[in-house]
């Protein structure tokens, strides 16, 4: 069943994202001193995506739950969510602006449980009045059925399962018909099979133009979203570092994502050129770089493309420190890469053997290639 109005979900306004943080951080005052809690935060997420964060204990996840919904407010910085500048809102438009904009599913379900599951459904309705009295507790049923509950409507919530609860928050939190589902560790207290079934509608949400963050500390779970926002101590691991390099450990991808210089690159324009010395390892941030290769009384070619997550640079790592290939931004769009100096990356590669040896087969296996496009032999 869908009966979600996508005009609530539009493309962001103006290519702005839905969610926006920008240079976020949060201090708590301590008996020891200030806790800095996130540090210097930028999180973009686009309307209609399926985003988790994940983190170890403590990591800041719920810190950076709680400036996404106002809950908190930044120390300094910026957080616009559905292009409302939530950070200067007051208490009281705060309120109704959170009731009209996100819905948010909790671990521990939070439903009251002296009313009944379709009561529970409503009263997020009755709080912010977006919808008639005489239509509440048609639209709470409609919620029901799609969560599969209908057949429960008129039960107290402790005569369900954890996993029927769980629906039920879920349909509450769809209650107003937000363009923004918040889930805080939502599949925590199920089994895997019920996990798999709240999974499977966030899924259907976000095919009906939903945009749904969870937060996790489940990585497999976290894998299956379209991207991950890893979090450690307080600041943003690079989605793209991550993608990279996959092996490294949380702490090793944060010091990545700390040495990592951005570079920009207009449409078209070569960012290295073949038999130069090289010097860095890049990965591509945002659009798509093209690997060109020359060959011998023929027109150059182009050996392949690569979009963000992807790398290059690694072959003249492992050999000779020459570049074996030109790489230019794609002709379309500019480019945005990563660049790590070779002394940076033999530094992050000496704690990481796994990720040494993963980049030595990947350079090996991209030289034979290489090779072999020219028409050359090993």
């Amino acid at each position: 069943m869908a009966f979600f109005q996508k005009t609530n979900n539009a493309p962001q306004e103006n290519g702005r994202p839905i969610i926006d943080l920008r240079g976020v951080n949060k201090f708590y005052k301590t008996a020891v001193g200030d806790f800095h809690a996130l540090k210097n935060v930028d999180l973009q997420i686009n309307a209609g995506e399926f985003v988790s964060i994940i983190g170890k204990s403590g990591s800041g996840k719920s810190t950076l739950l709680n400036m996404i919904t106002g809950i908190d407010r930044p120390t300094d910085g910026e957080v616009f969510v559905n292009h409302t500048a939530v950070h200067g809102l007051n208490e009281n438009r705060m309120a109704r602006w959170r009731g009209v904009n996100l819905g948010v599913v909790f671990q521990f379900f939070q439903l009251l449980p002296t009313i009944s599951v379709v009561e529970n459904i409503m009263l997020p309705m009755d709080f912010c009045r977006t919808y008639p009295m005489r239509e509440r507790e048609k639209r709470a049923l409609q919620l029901l059925e799609l969560v599969e509950l209908g057949d429960h409507a008129y039960k107290l919530p402790t005569a369900l399962s954890g996993g029927q609860q769980q629906r039920v928050a879920i349909a509450r939190a769809l209650a107003n018909d937000p363009p923004i589902v918040i889930a805080d560790e939502p599949t925590g207290n199920l089994d895997s099979k019920t996990a798999e079934d709240v999974f499977k509608l966030f899924n259907d949400l976000v095919a009906q133009g939903k945009t749904i963050i969870i937060v996790t500390h489940d990585s497999g779970l976290a894998k299956r979203a379209h991207r991950t926002a890893l979090i450690t101590d307080g600041e943003i691991v690079n989605e793209f570092v991550a993608q990279a390099m996959p092996t490294l450990s949380q702490e090793q991808m944060l010091w990545a994502t700390r040495h990592a210089k951005k570079q920009t690159y207009e449409a078209g324009s070569m960012i290295v050129s073949e038999g130069t010395n090289a010097e860095a390892f890049y990965i591509v941030s945002k659009g798509s770089v093209e690997v060109v290769l020359p060959r011998a009384d023929q027109a150059d070619v182009v050996a392949l493309q690569l979009g963000a997550g992807k790398f290059f640079g690694e072959m003249a790592f492992f050999h000779e420190r020459k570049r074996w290939a030109s790489v230019r931004a794609s002709e379309h769009e500019a480019v945005e890469v990563l660049e790590l100096r070779y002394d940076q990356l033999d530094e992050l590669l000496n704690q990481s053997e796994a990720t040494r040896d993963a980049l030595r087969q990947i350079a090996e296996k991209n030289r034979i290639e290489n090779l072999q496009k020219r028409g050359e032999t090993k």
